[in-house]
């Protein structure tokens, strides 16, 4: 495959991307779900001329990371914080965290008694399948009224958050006990200090910089340090949402020293360039990932009845509690937010993270594909119907 080859199929690639986002705006059919479709149709075309490939497999995680930090970094520009929110966003906290521990529970334990597996394991192993993706959630609702909208872009980037707090505590803590409760806390903690320092310090430089290139060099800088946090397994996704809630926030405090040191006068501007320059990068990195994804993916694992088996359980789980706790706690009704809990760019990611020694057989590749597949489908259909349904009000 020569270099004018790959060229055309990057480019390709990206009309049709843009081509489904449009077909995505206008009948709430996930944009996403095209993708995969259009990796796995790729998928077919390569083995059945038998052309040449190269494995795309390594480079899945990185994407995906660079992915989940650009949304939710897009979506926190997007919500501007006023104090009659402060309810909504603790409402849409306690259901992200409420819906991930239960479903997670749940999940654990019926794989625990299909598979004998100790049930820590399973535990770790139903996370993934647990927590809601920001990366497809977010974009699905752009036309939906602001508070369902803001619910779920808050619902969403706390359930990835949390789903990465939860997972690695479970992944590094063989035993749970008193002890492992104070870590969690001081990584909390530590995190808090971070990002308080973080939010300050990128919003001084940017204030600075002259230089004509200078967003992707802020871009930059807030990967490094998301990377670096990782790296010590800290839940450094909240020094992206704090960044992105602070800077298109920032106007709105009255502190002299505040205003004297951190605002400038063409803030506005380039807060407006930079929300535009982070969606276009995370448009560009959603594609190759969900495109990759559909094209590794083994599709003689969807045959399996065990894989089928497996992912009706995880959608009766998943869909069952979220409408307990919508009818329970959330006066504004079930629709369309029972069907908003789509499984995704988060879910590959900590999927791929569970080392081999605590893997399940039968929970794989196939079956995550599957829930991702499913909840999409139920997502888009959920959405589309309650469009009608408000068009006929």
């Amino acid at each position: 495959m020569n270099t004018y080859t790959i060229l055309i199929i990057i480019s390709s690639l990206i009309i049709f991307s843009y081509l489904f986002d449009i077909i995505a705006r206008r009948t709430r059919f996930p944009s996403v779900l095209l993708l995969l479709l259009t990796g796995i149709g790729l998928q077919i075309i390569v083995t059945a001329f038998h052309l040449p490939t190269i494995d795309l497999f390594v480079i899945l995680p990185t994407l995906g990371t660079v992915g989940l930090i650009l949304i939710v970094f897009e979506g926190a520009l997007e919500l501007k914080y006023e104090k009659n929110r402060n309810k909504l966003i603790r409402r849409s906290f306690l259901s992200a965290l409420i819906i991930l521990l239960a479903s997670a529970a749940l999940i654990g334990w019926i794989i625990h008694l299909l598979t004998d597996f100790p049930y820590q394991i399973c535990f770790l192993n139903a996370v993934p399948f647990s927590v809601i993706s920001s990366a497809i959630a977010i974009p699905s609702v752009s036309n939906l009224e602001r508070e369902k909208k803001e619910f779920v872009v808050y619902e969403s980037t706390f359930s990835d958050i949390l789903g990465i707090v939860l997972f690695n505590f479970l992944l590094i803590n063989e035993e749970i006990n008193t002890s492992s409760f104070v870590w969690l806390g001081l990584d909390t903690l530590i995190i808090v200090v971070i990002s308080s320092v973080f939010c300050l310090l990128l919003l001084y430089i940017i204030g600075r910089i002259n230089h004509p290139v200078k967003f992707f060099l802020i871009l930059a800088i807030l990967i490094l340090v998301y990377s670096l946090g990782r790296l010590w397994h800290l839940s450094t996704l909240i020094i992206v949402l704090a960044l992105g809630l602070f800077l298109n926030n920032a106007d709105q405090i009255r502190l002299p020293f505040f205003r004297k040191y951190f605002m400038y006068p063409r803030y506005r501007e380039d807060l407006l360039q930079l929300h535009r320059l982070s969606a276009e990068s995370a448009f560009l990195v959603r594609t190759f990932f969900f495109v990759i994804f559909g094209f590794i993916i083994s599709l003689h694992e969807l045959n399996n009845w065990g894989v089928a088996r497996y992912g009706l359980i995880i959608l009766a789980v998943i869909y069952f509690i979220r409408a307990v706790y919508l009818k329970c706690f959330n006066r504004s009704g079930l629709r369309p937010e029972l069907f908003i809990i789509p499984r995704g760019l988060i879910s590959i990611l900590l999927f791929l993270t569970i080392p081999g020694t605590f893997r399940i057989p039968g929970i794989d590749n196939g079956l995550l594909f599957l829930v991702i597949l499913a909840t999409s489908i139920l997502m888009s259909v959920g959405l589309m119907t309650f469009r009608n349904e408000s068009r006929t009000a």
